[in-house]
Formats: C-alpha cells, structure tokens, sequence
C-alpha cells in the first residue's frame, strides 16, 4: 500500500514559564492508504501538537512531515496552505462552521475553495451528511443544529474533498454513544474504502475498534504502538486486560 503520511524524527520545543517544555520529543511513523490510526494519551501527553505539526500548522523544531512524499516544511507557507486545502481534511472540536451558510453549504465549501463543485461534489455532499443521520437538517443554519449535529457537519466537511489525510482531534466529544459509534464507524468505512489515511485524537477506548492502530503518547514520546486486533480488543476493554498501563491513556 502507498505510504500516505511519515512523521520523521519531530520535536517541538515551548518555553513556559522561563523554561523549556518539549511538547514532541523524537516522534517518528508511517501511516499508509486506507489506515485508521487512533492517537492516545493523558492530558498534556503531546497529542494536540503533534496533530498541528502533521498539519503542517505549526513547524517542527527539528524533523520533517512528509505527506504523498512532501516535505511540508519545504514549502513556503502559501504553498503550505494550499496544499492542506487541497490534500488534508481537518475534524477538531471547534468545528468552526460558517454561520450564515446551511448545513450542506458549509460541506459545499470545500469544493468551492478547491474549484470542485460540480453536480457529483454536490451529489457527495449530500450522500455524506445523509450518511452522518443529517437527512432532516440538509438546509439548517448551524445554530438550528444540535452541538453533535454541528460536529457531524464538520466531519463530512473533512472528508467531501476526497483528501489524502484525515485529521480528527477528539470527533465524538460531543456525541452521545449511539451517535459517536455511528460516526466513528462511518469515518473508518469512508477511509477503508476509498484509501484515505485518517488519525483521530480520542480518550473514549470504546472508539477503536474501529481503528487498525493505536499510538500512545506519553510526555511527548511514543510510548507504545499496538496494531494486533488481540490488542486492540485489550485497550477496548481494559478490564480483562491488565498488560495494558491506564495511566498511558489518562484522563482527558
């Protein structure tokens, strides 16, 4: 399979307080075509960062993101911005959904910033939020929706546009259970099918059966990589598995 995204050796320094935090320290993998990856950790473990340096919204101190074999940090930063409209999906808790625009223009709006709505892209867009259980809500302003609802709207935004990379920071936050397994299984069926790459940001456990791997990061570091499904299973129900350090997943 293609390689769709390489992490290569980032670090990323802060300074608080007078001192310096490494916030990613020696982060490097891969993640191919169609390859759901879950990224997991305490509060403060690293994980909102490193999703910014694999956007290329923040430059890494040290290291390189690839993506389709592109060095981010080799284009300038008009380039940079070009291509994450084009190539990358973005699904964080601010949804940051235009207010006067309705729920299917909002989706919409990723085909008209890449030049692609066209009556099929419409057609998508549509599909998508039906899909996402939005089939009542097609043309209501963002604040007729429901906070679930708005996520659900930007989480088809993500991924209307066919992009290589999927970056989902903590999608089903403001789901119910019922809702956010419905949409976590929708997002790792659209990857698997059409060969997207997607890494979502989560602290709910129960959220990755559905993914192929897990990451877990711990003071910036990776502390752990988990891909056999017997794993997998464990993390899901950390109950019956005691191998599995909670204290590596943390509180969110």
């Amino acid at each position: 399979m293609d390689i769709a995204l390489q992490a290569q050796s980032l670090v990323k320094t802060y300074v608080a307080g007078g001192r310096a935090v490494i916030a990613v320290d020696d982060v490097s993998f891969e993640l191919q075509s169609g390859e759901f990856l879950a990224l997991v950790g305490p509060s403060g473990s690293g994980k909102t960062t490193l999703l910014a340096l694999l956007a290329g919204l923040l430059v890494p101190d040290t290291g390189e993101v690839l993506v389709e074999g592109q060095a981010l940090s080799a284009m300038s930063e008009r380039r940079r911005a070009a291509f994450r409209r084009r190539r990358i999906g973005f699904a964080f808790q601010s949804n940051n959904l235009v207010p006067y625009l309705t729920a299917l223009e909002n989706v919409e709006l990723m085909l008209r910033l890449n030049g692609k709505r066209d009556r099929g892209g419409r057609q998508r867009a549509r599909e998508l939020l039906v899909r996402l259980g939005l089939e009542e809500r097609l043309n209501a302003l963002p604040r007729q929706l429901s906070g679930g609802q708005q996520q659900r709207v930007a989480i088809a935004r993500a991924l209307i546009h066919r992009p290589t990379l999927v970056l989902a920071d903590e999608p089903t936050a403001s789901l119910d259970t019922e809702r956010a397994y419905q949409v976590v299984e929708t997002l790792a069926d659209l990857v698997h099918l059409e060969g997207r790459a997607a890494i979502m940001v989560t602290h709910d456990l129960r959220m990755i059966e559905h993914c192929d791997r897990v990451v877990q990061l711990l003071d910036g570091k990776i502390k752990r990589v988990l891909d056999a499904r017997e794993d997998l299973a464990c993390l899901a129900n950390p109950a019956n598995c005691a191998k599995i350090p909670l204290s590596l997943l943390g509180p969110s």
